[in-house]
């Protein structure tokens, strides 16, 4: 059986925009587990929860009501709080609002010099950090003068820096150009793939989560759609329901299965839609038909 590193059991959280304003209630009972190593999407149109239920994995916001543990500790123990920061790390939008120093190895070392680590481990770290997210050649630069996807990479060292067991990442390429998404979102899948952290990706861009091992949609506070990418974004209609995309490669195939094309939709990355039209391609005869009965299989 897996181990559950986050699990969340009938949460619900409220806010108010002030004193003599109403409460509105922005997360309506979820219920979530979040395994151990695995690599979780959670996305969302604004307003549906997403970030709300990210910044209670590390105990940022404690549930209204309901629970939430990490580990198997209650979020709402505030003698624990340190504990279970140091297991979930938390990485945000704007990597200026985490980056405190002006050298990037002391910016790296910040964190664990407050946890009380030793200056030997310190360095261990930092220099073990910046080697996963490559800049450790940058290491004696100041960070206000890098791009803003190095900054990030910068802000992610800091978090493993803490050797959490866990990172949620909330829409950290949100302020980032495409060639500064493109780096973050490779760093993120290393964190993963080669280094076993379990990682939680909170975003709206779809394409960055079509090799997660499950996507989670949030909807109106609740959970609206929960499963493998392949299955999620089977779901075209209903995820445009709700104010969402699919990644371009599925909204090809689907459109082409509109016109009456049989072809799959778990096509999920350009590489694998290529192979699917190059296949569609060479199964169309001269007169620009199929076969009758062919159809493009997929192998995934």
């Amino acid at each position: 059986m897996e181990e559950a590193i986050i699990e969340t059991r009938e949460l619900r959280h409220s806010f108010s925009a002030g004193e003599s304003e109403p409460t509105i209630e922005v997360l309506h009972g979820v219920d979530l587990k979040i395994n151990r190593g695995s690599f979780v999407a959670i996305i969302g149109h604004n307003g549906s929860g997403k970030s709300t239920l990210a910044k209670h994995f590390n105990a940022i916001y404690l549930p209204d009501v309901g629970k939430v543990w990490v580990s198997g500790i209650d979020t709402s123990d505030e003698s624990r709080t340190l504990e279970i920061r140091k297991t979930v790390g938390m990485v945000f939008q704007n990597p200026d609002n985490q980056i405190v120093a002006n050298v990037v190895e002391e910016d790296v070392a910040f964190a664990p010099e407050n946890l009380g680590v030793k200056s030997e481990e310190i360095r261990r770290r930092v220099d073990d950090a910046l080697n996963v997210v490559e800049m450790y050649h940058m290491r004696t630069h100041s960070p206000h003068l890098l791009s803003g996807g190095q900054k990030q990479r910068i802000a992610i060292a800091g978090v493993i820096a803490m050797q959490p067991d866990c990172i949620v990442l909330d829409e950290p390429t949100a302020m980032l150009d495409p060639y500064g998404r493109k780096e973050i979102i490779k760093t993120v899948y290393t964190l993963n793939r080669q280094f076993g952290i379990t990682v939680v990706l909170i975003t709206h861009h779809m394409n960055e989560v079509t090799g997660a091992d499950r996507v989670i949609v949030m909807d109106k506070g609740s959970v609206f759609l929960d499963g493998t990418p392949s299955e999620i974004f089977s779901h075209v209609e209903e995820l445009r329901g709700v104010n969402l995309d699919v990644p371009a490669p599925v909204a090809l195939m689907y459109e082409l299965r509109r016109a009456g094309v049989d072809v799959p939709l778990d096509a999920l990355e350009p590489e694998r839609c290529a192979e699917v039209l190059a296949a569609l391609m060479k199964n169309v005869k001269t007169d620009g038909t199929r076969p009758e009965g062919e159809h493009i299989e997929s192998d995934h």
